[in-house]
């Protein structure tokens, strides 16, 4: 019998405060994203049009399906990173996924206002990660090119290693073998290494006037043959159309090029499903809006966690696993816009176990570990997407719990995280610390979507903890090379490592670094949830569940 969750909540003072909290965070996140969106900034925007081109978003929407959603992915990509370079908006990519012709696809498209649309290391961090959406759902995907190459000053840290430049070849060719329809568009200059990415494509269009693709450019020619020669005659719409071959169809402009990616991709065959579970969606019984208010001001402070799932499930109904039993850890079947899932939620309340402990909320001890794998391996047996909210300051430690084989019971868990095989969603909705961060399906965990909530925070411990250790460490460094230090001086020192920590937590240093896709509006979730199983649902193909040797 499905359990009704929730209750109507008491909008009090701190209803109030921790209300103005999260609309204040979001108010300054919409302030960057806008930010953010201008790419190289009005002025490049600008130029970009006077050259008779789109800029990357507005060629994205004009790909997709006329009045329907982009899942953007990374959009805070690089936020505060290369600053000594002049910065690099979004990475200098736009990358999401949208509709075409009804279909989903992936789409990557440089932004030229920023650096030229020149690849920074997070440029391929974040290329690779589309790539990895496309083959992990197994849906197309479209490139739109418009990129001076490698941003030199950095080319070290993006060239030679496995997770670099290279890799995106090799993934074009690995999704060619897979069946993966990959479309390549030259809207703009395409150099050097980054003349393979559109041509190992399936398919490129190259757009006359603005379009060019060669291995080095007229300088380039010059400096190493001698040959004089302009961009055109070198590399341009022409001579791939109809000299070389390298390009299959020759645009007269931006519009023209979208228009014929849109005509191929409404082309494709269909294909079969995963069938995961779908009834008639049904609404939360209760606001979702009221969770601005659920969640502290305070993250140190508890809260109860069925009042968050009861403002996102449908009906505010799910059947809950072993109910009384881990009880720091909520596992349940439920749906979510009519999709079956399983949930695996951190309970940020205190606990009263039936032994008359009392559990620390937002920790994992080892029945609630025990429970979590038994029920992820249920939802692999069950073939049941997984989506798990993480609020988490780690395992339990101490020597009861050391004594009790909490180290078996975690590793347990974290086993069949890892070896899961039905899509995995995660949103971090407060604490991410340790190894709780991989137990409840981190990045490290390939969760097909990550989202942060404007309240998440990312490390391996919390700030005091973590601060009073490393001023530990430098004051003994200190101790030994014979140096005083006062108090006041310790104080400061104290407050110096505080802030640089405390920073480094924060969801937009992880947004940044892409530890997660994004960082949306918590009554936005239920869409995410949603979208993020339709999108997984083009991928029929689940390996067979196994997680190898696992002590019981």
């Amino acid at each position: 019998m499905p359990k009704q969750i929730g209750s109507p909540i008491k909008k009090d003072r701190t209803f109030y405060e921790n209300e103005d909290n999260m609309k204040n965070l979001l108010r300054i996140l919409s302030a960057k994203a806008e930010q953010i969106k201008l790419g190289g900034g009005r002025e490049a925007i600008e130029k970009h049009h006077k050259r008779g081109k789109l800029t990357a978003r507005e060629r994205i929407e004009k790909l997709i399906d006329p009045g329907s959603e982009f899942l953007e992915i990374g959009l805070y990509a690089g936020y505060g990173m290369y600053e000594e370079y002049g910065g690099a908006p979004s990475a200098g990519v736009v990358v999401g996924i949208g509709k075409i012709h009804g279909r989903d696809v992936v789409i990557v498209a440089n932004d030229a206002t920023v650096k030229a649309g020149a690849w920074f290391p997070i440029t391929c961090k974040k290329n690779l990660r589309a790539q990895e959406i496309a083959m992990e759902n197994r849906i197309p995907i479209v490139y739109l090119v418009d990129s001076a190459g490698v941003f030199l000053p950095l080319q070290s840290e993006i060239f030679p290693d496995k997770e670099h430049f290279g890799r995106i070849f090799r993934n074009n060719a690995v999704m060619s073998a897979m069946g993966i329809p990959q479309i390549a568009a030259i809207m703009g200059p395409c150099v050097a290494g980054g003349a393979y990415l559109p041509i190992m494509s399936d398919e490129a269009l190259i757009v006359e006037g603005t379009g060019s693709v060669f291995l080095a450019g007229p300088h380039l020619v010059k400096a190493a043959i001698g040959e004089e020669i302009d961009i055109e005659t070198l590399g341009g719409a022409s001579v791939h159309s109809e000299i070389s071959g390298v390009t299959d169809y020759k645009c007269k402009n931006d519009e023209e090029a979208i228009e014929t990616i849109r005509s191929i991709i409404s082309k494709l065959g269909d294909a079969p499903k995963a069938g995961f579970n779908r009834t008639e969606p049904r609404p939360p019984k209760y606001d979702p809006y009221e969770i601005y208010g659920i969640i502290p001001k305070d993250l140190s402070r508890p809260y109860d966690m069925y009042e968050v799932l009861a403002r996102i499930v449908d009906d505010s109904e799910i059947d809950e696993y072993k109910a009384g039993y881990g009880k720091t850890l909520i596992c349940a079947y439920a749906r979510i816009d009519g999709w079956a899932v399983g949930i695996v939620a951190n309970q940020r309340s205190i606990v009263k176990t039936k032994l008359g402990e009392m559990q620390v909320g937002g920790v994992i001890y080892s029945d609630s570990a025990d429970k979590a794998a038994r029920f992820i391996m249920n939802c692999n047996q069950k073939k049941i997407p997984i989506v798990f909210f993480q609020d988490v300051t780690g395992f339990m430690v101490g020597r009861r719990a050391e004594w009790g084989g909490i180290i078996k019971d975690g590793a347990k868990m974290v086993n069949a995280v890892a070896n899961s095989v039905v899509p995995k969603f995660t949103f971090i909705i407060g604490n991410s610390f340790g190894a709780g961060n991989y137990a409840m399906c981190g990045k490290a965990y390939d969760p097909r979507l990550i989202f942060a909530w404007p309240t998440a925070q990312i490390a391996v411990m919390g700030g005091k903890q973590a601060s009073e250790t490393l001023l530990s460490i430098k004051l003994s460094q200190m101790e030994r090379e014979g140096k005083v230090i006062t108090p006041e001086e310790q104080e400061k020192l104290l407050k110096e490592i505080q802030e640089r920590y405390e920073k480094e937590m924060e969801p937009i240093f992880a947004a940044a670094r892409l530890w997660v896709d994004g960082i949306i509006d918590p009554v936005e979730t239920r869409k995410m949830i949603s979208r993020g199983i339709e999108i997984a649902n083009n991928n029929p193909y689940l390996p067979k569940f196994n997680v190898g040797v696992i002590q019981t």
